[in-house]
């Protein structure tokens, strides 16, 4: 119920009784415009839709009750005051196209008529799409609420409330991105505060402001690089020592907005920065692989304008150059810190400015010729380029080499291709190409400037690789504005073809004799003559080699290897190597000599000689052809005396363990070895041979004593022991003792004499002289070999007995002690027989 004065009440809706209602009011509660609605068993709401002015009064709830009892309050009045609606929100249309990174702002005035003590707030959203975002809220008490999406954006600056005047509230939207699209929103709500703390909405209206879209800086950004000299022309040309200054222009909607690295490029190369911070980083320090340029600078002159300086061009200034802008939008505000969060928007370059630096460049001409000509393989080369008609080369200019060969087909790896010899730079330091750096640090090859306009190539020793097609080529270098030395023109010779007809070398060897050897103990001399075509400088090593007959064994006798090293061959007798002597006596010329010739020299001599050569020094020989000289004889008759062996032993058959003895006699007969011979005039090797079967192949050496009386025995698979008695100068003995039955065998001595020459006076080598053979049996003792065995065997037995006896009484003791005895009757009348 409600009443509008103290006596009246109106029946408004009952939940018990549909037809409570006033007829006033009825139309309104059959629309719906009044309704009550049961929230629980205990509570009911009531709700009217479009509360008017005449609603306005008190209001009663009332729970009518059967109870006899009055236990409670059965009714409660609430008082409705109804204000007329003067809410008005007018929002004023944003700009429909933002430029990325600049502001804007959201403007809306929200206002009503102050009759009843209310409240206002006002909200912005965006919608995108088919979802709506609250943007933030202000009020109704003053406070700020950003909605969840936008509170960090919030909390940074990147969106500021601007309360105004008026009811004019202006939400400022900083930084804008791509994500701010979308079509905003502006709600004013009016409110009231009730005693219990408790905001109740009592009207809001909500208007569109308008659609923003936002321009990508890329869009409108634009780049122009130009010369302030000839700001329309795409071209500049320019003198050395000139500066070079390019302006470069950055326009943008939101330049303000944007922090720029603007860099300077020249053909693609980076030569300066300047970083968004206004730092200059320039490239121009260390020279690319076009050479140095010139310094570079670069400074800002105003929004959006760039200034680049290049001071002292020269030829390596020249080029395309273009500007590159990089525009960065800092994002969301700056942190706690002070620094912003920033992201590349957009990036452009420029079109060319092209930059020609005009220069002369010098001109000569070039003739190549061969200085040395090479005819054989080793011998040296020699060519020169020379440099004539110089114009326009520069004060300070100098001139350059560059040395390139190409082999001849089928000569080399690669005969299509060109190798880098090497080159002379202006500065006139030397860079050797990577295959001839060995030879060119070795010295066999060598690039030099004879003179200021002449260069040479010369090989110490021409390989047959070298042959082929050489040029060589020229270049000017001058000193640009920095100091250094920059290449400013090159010309090529023509080629220039090194060949020789290759022919095999040869080597012809002719030995001589000296000195020949008629006697015994005389000196033996030859020499050895080397004759060579088509070799070079060259080593020989020699070998001095000999036969006693053509169809015998060849000896090595002495080497000399190319680097002069003497060495004495398995054939020479150590004793002897005194009188052997082997020299270069020429340049192509060697001697051998042998003093104190002997039986045993006789044959055939010759020289075995071997050219080497070397590629460079300190490489190791290699050989280039051998030969052998003709064979010069050594033969002379010694009319010495004669000499005859014989072996005998006193006894063929011995007992083991006995010494046998067998003694080897000499004899000399014929002419005296040397008049008023004594002892001490002959001297023999004596040497015993054993053979282990009667006839046998199979010959081993015993023993042996030299002519000075050494004695040396060989290793034998026998217990016994040899020993050597010489009895006098003539007779030696051969003792062997504690024989064995693998000394039985056949026995023979050989022996050589030696006998100082009644020609020469020297000491001189007889023939070798061999004995017969005698059989020596070591016989087997029978009695020897049995008395052991017996004895052991007898010596056995009789234990075996012993033992046997006194086992028998043991037992008898043990087995027979407790046998029951019957004591003998002493009865008189018993038989004598029966005891």
């Amino acid at each position: 119920m409600m009443s509008r004065d103290p006596n009246t009440r109106i029946k408004i809706i009952s939940t018990f009784d549909a037809a409570y209602s006033h007829p006033s009011l009825s139309k309104r509660v059959a629309s719906g415009d009044i309704s009550v609605v049961r929230l629980q068993d205990n509570e009911v709401e009531l709700k009217i839709a479009e509360a008017k002015a005449l609603d306005a009064g008190f209001y009663w709830c009332q729970t009518p009750s059967t109870d006899s009892v009055i236990s409670g309050n059965y009714e409660a009045q609430v008082q409705l005051t109804v204000i007329p609606n003067t809410l008005k929100v007018s929002p004023q249309t944003p700009p429909p196209v933002v430029s990325e990174g600049s502001d804007f702002t959201l403007s809306c005035n929200v206002t009503r008529e102050l009759t009843h003590p209310t409240y206002l707030s006002v909200t912005w959203s965006v919608k995108k799409g088919g979802t709506s975002e609250d943007i933030l809220t202000f009020g109704p008490q003053g406070d700020v609420v950003a909605g969840s999406k936008f509170a960090r954006r919030y909390a940074d600056g990147g969106i500021r409330l601007v309360p105004g005047k008026n009811g004019v509230f202006e939400l400022v939207i900083s930084r804008v991105t791509s994500s701010d699209e979308g079509s905003y929103e502006c709600n004013g709500t009016e409110w009231t505060h009730e005693n219990g703390g408790k905001w109740i909405k009592i009207v809001e209206s909500t208007r569109e402001m308008g659609t923003v879209a936002v321009t990508p800086t890329g869009q409108s950004l634009s780049v122009k690089a130009s010369s302030s000299s000839s700001p329309s022309s795409a071209a500049l040309l320019l003198t050395p020592g000139n500066a070079l200054t390019l302006l470069c222009s950055v326009a943008a909607d939101n330049l303000p907005a944007l922090a720029l690295e603007v860099t300077w490029l020249a053909d693609g190369r980076e030569i300066i920065t300047m970083e968004r911070s206004g730092v200059v980083i320039s490239n121009t320090s260390s020279s690319g692989a076009q050479g140095k340029r010139g310094e570079a600078t670069l400074e800002r002159t105003g929004a959006g304008e760039y200034r680049l300086g290049v001071r002292g061009v020269s030829g390596e200034d020249g080029g395309a150059y273009t500007c590159r802008i990089r525009a960065f939008i800092e994002k969301e505000g700056r942190s706690a810190g002070g620094g912003g969060r920033w992201h590349m928007a957009a990036e452009k370059t420029s079109s060319p400015v092209t930059v020609k630096v005009s220069q002369i460049k010098p001109s000569f001409t070039l003739n190549l010729e061969p200085v040395l000509s090479p005819q054989m393989t080793a011998e040296p080369t020699e060519l020169a380029c020379h440099v004539t008609n110089i114009t326009h080369l520069p004060h300070g200019g100098r001139l350059g080499v560059t040395w390139e060969h190409t082999a001849l087909p089928g000569i080399g790896d690669d005969p299509q291709s060109s190798h880098p010899i090497g080159s002379l730079d202006g500065s006139g330091n030397l860079l050797p190409g990577s295959t001839y750096s060995d030879r060119l640090k070795s010295g066999l090859l060598s690039l030099t400037r004879v003179q200021p306009n002449t260069f040479r190539l010369r090989f110490l020793r021409t390989k047959e690789i070298d042959m082929g097609q050489y040029v060589c080529t020229v270049s000017a270098w001058s000193v640009n504005s920095q100091g250094d030395m920059v290449k400013t023109a090159e010309h090529q010779s023509s080629p220039l073809t090194v060949q020789w007809v290759t022919k095999r070398p040869s080597l012809n060897v002719v030995a001589k004799q000296i000195r020949a050897a008629s006697v015994g103990g005389a000196t033996f001399e030859m020499s050895c003559t080397v004759s060579t075509e088509n070799l070079g400088e060259v080593g020989y090593s020699v070998l001095i080699q000999s036969q006693d007959s053509l169809e015998g064994t060849v000896k090595t006798i002495m080497t000399l290897s190319p680097d002069n090293v003497l060495q004495h061959g398995g054939a020479t007798d150590p004793g002897r190597r005194d009188s052997l002597v082997l020299t270069k006596s020429g340049p192509a010329e060697f001697r051998f000599r042998l003093a104190g010739v002997q039986l045993s020299d006789r044959g055939y001599y010759w020289c075995d000689i071997t050219a080497w050569t070397k590629q460079q020094p300190g490489q190791t020989w290699t050989k280039a052809t051998s030969a052998e000289s003709n064979k010069v004889r050594i033969d002379f008759q010694e009319n010495g005396p004669s000499f005859s062996i014989a072996i005998q032993s006193d006894e063929s058959s011995v007992y083991p363990w006995e010494t046998a003895k067998m003694e080897c006699s000499l004899s000399v007969s014929g002419s005296s070895p040397k008049t008023g011979t004594t002892q001490d005039d002959l001297a023999y090797e004596v040497r015993w041979f054993f053979t282990r079967l009667r006839g046998g192949e199979t010959t081993t050496q015993v023993a042996s004593v030299d002519r000075f009386g050494v004695v040396r025995k060989e290793a034998r698979n026998s217990s016994s022991d040899i020993s050597i008695e010489r009895k006098d100068t003539h007779t030696y003995m051969l003792n062997i003792h504690g024989t064995q039955d693998s000394d039985s065998g056949e026995y023979h001595c050989m022996a050589t004499p030696w006998y100082l020459s009644a020609s020469t006076g020297a000491w001189t080598q007889a023939g070798d002289l061999t004995s017969s053979r005698i059989f020596l049996t070591v016989r087997f003792a029978v009695w020897e070999s049995l008395k052991l065995p017996l004895l052991y065997g007898l010596s056995a037995s009789l234990g075996v007995g012993l033992f046997s006896l006194v086992l028998g009484l043991v037992c008898a003791q043990c087995c027979c002690r407790n046998t029951t005895h019957t004591p003998r009757s002493r009865n008189k009348l018993m038989d004598l027989e029966m005891d």
